[in-house]
């Protein structure tokens, strides 16, 4: 049996760092959601693993690749794994994570193997466990307690990634504290984009600011993110470099898309929405 699964771009909305365990593992509380933007992992009768798409390039694909990992973990056999690769690499969108997510999910549809067991899904690398849900939830600890948030008002986003290296490793070396405070226990209910915006920017991206110190091309992104028509906020998503805008119409993050693709025609930039769920098929 052949399976394909969308591997849906991870955006995280909000991102705090509240501490740190004694085996080095820090501890979040982030808001997530996913968009209709991202890879496609295909499984058929057959040997090898195989990286196309846009974003080929560079893409290992040997035992590194968190594919291979995850269809390792899977016991597969006997199954050709092609990834069409669209999102950019190691960019704070989840792109690797949400990979192996859809690699366990198409093996296990291919095959009718179940699941491997939490602990060793969390093995693969801690945004696994949350781009298998691909739906909007509060991340907590290493990334292991999921909570879903039903209530997110409609609104639109601009993805943008300038093209530079931000080490995820650098970057947490580089934050100032570890022991920041969490978002609130009880969120609200948005009525709006404007009103999600609102809440979202008096919360943060605890790695934000070190990401911009490494790379201030991160800065130079998020203000002509912000100077763009109808944006009600810019911010980095995971440890970067990729951010994005938060726009009230599908219409303005287009438009924007379109400004900052023509001012930066080097960067990647595309205009995407929340999913509620990622899409998924047999064939």
């Amino acid at each position: 049996m052949t399976a394909e699964v969308f591997a849906p771009a991870k955006i995280n909305l909000t991102l705090h760092v509240t501490g740190q365990r004694a085996d080095g593992y820090h501890l979040l509380d982030s808001l997530v959601v996913f968009a209709d933007v991202g890879d496609t992992v295909r499984v058929t009768p057959g040997e090898g693993f195989t990286v196309t798409g846009p974003r080929a390039a560079g893409v290992p694909v040997d035992g590194g690749n968190l594919v291979m990992r995850a269809a390792a973990l899977m016991g597969a056999s006997g199954l050709a794994i092609t990834l069409d690769k669209h999102l950019p690499a190691a960019s704070g969108i989840g792109g690797g994570s949400s990979d192996a997510a859809a690699t366990l999910l198409a093996v296990a549809r291919a095959t009718g193997r179940a699941l491997p067991e939490p602990k060793d899904i969390l093995s693969l690398g801690a945004d696994v466990p949350v781009c298998l849900t691909a739906r909007p939830v509060r991340m907590e600890g290493i990334g292991e307690t999921l909570t879903a948030v039903p209530h997110l008002p409609p609104f639109h986003l601009v993805l943008v990634n300038p093209g530079v290296e931000v080490p995820t490793p650098a970057v947490f070396a580089a934050l100032g504290r570890k022991d920041n405070a969490p978002m609130p226990r009880a969120l609200p209910a948005w009525p709006d984009a404007a009103a999600l915006a609102a809440w979202l920017a008096a919360q943060r991206n605890d790695l934000e600011p070190p990401a911009k110190h490494i790379a201030p091309e991160v800065g130079t992104a998020l203000a002509r993110i912000a100077a763009t028509e109808g944006c009600l906020l810019s911010r980095m998503s995971g440890s970067g470099a990729t951010c994005f805008g938060l726009y009230a119409a599908r219409a303005e993050a287009e438009a924007a898309a379109a400004t900052l693709q023509r001012g930066c025609p080097d960067w990647w930039t595309t205009a995407a929405s929340p999913i509620a769920r990622a899409p998924a098929s047999s064939l």
